[in-house]
């Protein structure tokens, strides 16, 4: 048997492989562009389906195709939103930049998917194959409002599927941890010189506090990301599309996913510019650079531990080194940082492409689509990973930290307002030069009694408690 067939389009005929649900114009993308191997991710080919299957729906109700077609293109279109013809979506990210290969993939898979449903044979579509998927998958659609719009629903639902939970769980996990350190004293540090004592708690509810608004951040693009594009076809204009096609598919892509989607009220902005991922890039990259500092912190404070800070132990995950046995590394840690720079790369990458919305369309929507969703997903695994293998199980080097507060010669600070600013100053040097606790120093030099010099400068109290 051949190990391909013969498929038409309006540029003539293409060998597809045999056992390929996909048809002409997909083959002749995944020749036109060998570039990277890289696929539109599941969430995507998901939400392909979604709407491939709405429209099939609005058009029947609309009376603009007939109820046996429309239910196997539905039916179709149901398995490509569950994954069962996830390998027949083989175009590359890098191809036209309307994504019109992929769309035309969609609609070649359920179009063929559709006529087997139905009892045919899927054959060569031009040649008046059962299900056209031009002229009946794609019905009231461009490439042009399909794509986008799969960007923001694809995007909304990995957010509120992955992302969100995540954040919200290492938020919790931080806040819980706040409260277990609400005792523990350690030296503040500017400049990553030593200042004020703080308290644990007062980093870590830090770090809950940003988790948190980055939450709010990427919660407050739902209102914009919520906007679909469909209904406006090739230029905005909703050319060779029922009047109310946009309307009642954002209706029925609400129903299919929960989530409350409406048409958009200008679809020549929405076509033309890509203007609401680039907002929620910009707040998904504060997110990752919270996260990064979160774990720079946890590194630092993780650091020696003979010769560095060693105020906590992070859980040891994996061997750190190939060569100096025993040896631990803060792994998990360093793959978040590595997480966020990529996001922060992904950000760029996004605010390029939406440069790109010259007049009618956005030509660059498939990089902004996998730039966007690998954003998302990468840093929605980045925080349940920080939080379950990082935070959960770090402990707190209590000894260490309190030697190291109650002997710093920063304390002196709380004199100042005493003795004056240069007699601390002098003081503070000389409790360096010397290698003395600041106490002893301090009563040689000032009047203050010892019980007066441990009241003020007793670490708790500094910290504000």
């Amino acid at each position: 048997m051949s190990d391909y067939k013969i498929e038409r389009d309006s540029l003539g005929e293409v060998k597809v492989p045999s056992d390929a649900m996909y048809g002409a114009q997909t083959q002749r993308a995944v020749e036109n562009f060998p570039v990277s191997g890289i696929r539109f991710p599941r969430v995507f080919i998901r939400c392909l389906g979604i709407i491939k299957g709405a429209a099939a729906n609005v058009n029947c109700e609309l009376g603009l195709i007939e109820k046996q077609k429309a239910a196997a293109i539905s039916r179709a279109a149901d398995e490509v939103t569950e994954g069962r013809w996830d390998n027949h979506f083989p175009v590359d990210i890098f191809q036209t930049g309307s994504g019109t290969s992929t769309n035309m993939n969609a609609n070649e898979v359920i179009a063929n998917r559709a006529a087997l449903i139905m009892g045919n044979e899927p054959g060569s579509f031009a040649s008046g194959g059962p299900i056209h998927p031009n002229d009946h998958v794609n019905l009231g659609q461009s490439s042009n409002d399909v794509i986008p719009s799969a960007i923001h629903l694809s995007s909304y639902i990995q957010i509120k599927e992955l992302l969100l939970p995540s954040l919200a769980h290492l938020r919790a996990l931080l806040e819980k941890k706040a409260l277990e350190f609400s005792g523990i004293v350690k030296t503040g540090r500017t400049h990553l010189m030593d200042a004020m004592p703080v308290l644990l708690s007062h980093e870590t509810g830090g770090w809950a506090f940003q988790t948190g608004q980055a939450i709010e951040r990427v919660e407050s693009c739902f209102p914009r990301l919520s906007k679909l594009a469909l209904g406006g076809t090739a230029v905005g204009t909703g050319i060779n599309t029922h009047p109310s096609f946009g309307r009642k598919m954002a209706e029925k892509i609400s129903e299919r996913t929960g989530i409350n989607f409406i048409e958009t009220e200008n679809h020549w902005a929405s076509q033309a510019s890509m203007d609401t991922c680039v907002e929620l890039s910009g707040q998904l990259k504060a997110a990752a650079l919270s996260l990064m500092k979160i774990s720079n912190d946890l590194r630092l404070m993780n650091s020696g531990p003979f010769a560095g800070l060693a105020e906590i132990t992070l859980p040891a995950v994996q061997p750190g080194s190939s060569i100096m046995p025993g040896k631990t590394n803060p792994v998990i840690c360093e793959s978040v940082i590595m997480t966020c720079a990529q996001v922060i790369g992904n950000d760029t990458a996004i605010a390029i492409g939406n440069s790109k919305g010259e007049f009618e369309l956005n030509v660059m929507m498939p990089l902004i689509a996998h730039n966007l969703l690998q954003s998302i997903t990468i840093l929605g695994n980045a925080a349940r990973m920080l939080a379950d293998k990082a935070i959960a199980g770090f402990t707190v080097n209590k000894k260490r930290m309190s030697e190291i507060v109650g002997f710093n010669p920063v304390l002196v600070t709380a004199l100042t307002p005493v003795i004056g600013y240069d007699k601390a100053a002098m003081i503070a040097k000389k409790a360096y030069a010397e290698g003395r606790d600041i106490k002893e120093v301090a009563a040689e030099i000032t009047d203050l009694s010892p019980e007066e010099l441990g009241k003020l400068l007793d670490p708790l109290k500094l910290t504000g408690k």
